[in-house]
């Protein structure tokens, strides 16, 4: 049974092209094939944790469009309370243009919008919620002092902060502190600590900077690798599962989802993260950001497949 999880960050709308390839600068390509889905760092973590079972509550600001009343719709559909998505009356809904390749690879741009709105006094809001929450999940495309509130009022109540540092940006020390969990990948965490990250060896290293500035635990995601897991007492590698990549626009975002979720029912970390580990392989198996984000029976399955016979 999971405890209650607080996802405050983004919600967009994707607009995605799969193609043969990724076009480049200046080159119109035809024959893509196209489909529309929800998307959004913090919406994709938010329905990822709840329909593998969490129980979720939402923070973020959508527009007056269709593209907003269609996001709330389907939160509530997978079960997601929406108290606090806040309907914005001056700024669009958040959209993002989306190329997928044959390979699974891809290129984004978003367009904000609504989502640069998020206000402390949002998350001020929300506090009940937050202080009562077993873990708190962020990401930033987002305001990042809107990120520094909410991190406050979970550090002030003993609120597992897990941050998800995507797209990268300049973190202070004071926001360092606060954080539980950070999760970036090889490049994010490159840009976070200047330091290369092409193998466990030295994502330690890279991962020991951010330590060392005040984050307890950093899960390093590393692709078809696995993650790499620091933490007080482990350093590990813990190995992904090999499967044939149709779109990972949103491994990264069914990880993130998968681990507060898990921690939030109770699994230690390096089981949390295995568990992520095999809820980002499966999303990345299927087409679309919210539409990839597995439940737990699917999940359950996937990982049946892959456990050796005897």
């Amino acid at each position: 049974m999971s405890e209650p999880i607080v996802v405050i960050g983004s919600s967009n709308t994707d607009m995605v092209i799969k193609m043969q390839r990724l076009p480049k600068p200046g080159e119109t390509l035809l024959g893509g094939d196209f489909i529309k889905a929800a998307g959004g760092k913090g919406a994709n973590q938010a329905v990822a944790a709840a329909r593998l079972g969490g129980e979720v509550t939402f923070v973020a600001r959508v527009g007056t469009d269709i593209f907003g009343s269609e996001a709330i719709e389907n939160f509530r559909k997978d079960g997601i309370d929406v108290e606090h998505v806040s309907v914005d009356p001056v700024n669009p809904s958040g959209v993002a243009l989306i190329f997928v390749d044959d390979n699974g690879e891809n290129c984004i741009a978003v367009a904000s919008s609504a989502n640069n709105h998020l206000a402390p006094t949002d998350v001020g809001k929300a506090g009940d919620q937050i202080a009562a929450s077993k873990v708190l999940l962020m990401q930033l495309e987002i305001p990042l002092e809107t990120v520094q509130a909410a991190a406050e009022i979970a550090d002030q109540n003993n609120v597992t902060v897990i941050l998800n540092p995507a797209p990268a940006a300049d973190l202070s020390d004071e926001l360092l502190r606060s954080i539980s969990i950070i999760t970036p990948n090889e490049t994010e965490l490159q840009l976070l600590t200047g330091h290369t990250v092409t193998d466990a060896a030295s994502a330690e290293q890279a991962a020991r900077v951010l330590q060392e500035r005040g984050v307890e635990t950093v899960i390093v995601t590393m692709g078809s690798q696995g993650a790499f897991l620091l933490s007080e007492d482990l350093a590990t590698m813990i190995p992904s599962k090999t499967i044939t990549a149709q779109d990972t626009t949103a491994a990264g975002d069914a990880f993130n989802g998968a681990l507060a979720y898990a921690l939030a029912s109770g699994m230690v970390i390096q089981e949390a993260v295995q568990f992520a580990n095999m809820t980002g392989a499966l999303s990345a198996t299927k087409l679309g950001a919210q539409p990839s984000m597995p439940t737990l029976e699917q999940l359950q399955a996937f990982i049946r497949l892959r456990e050796p016979t005897a």
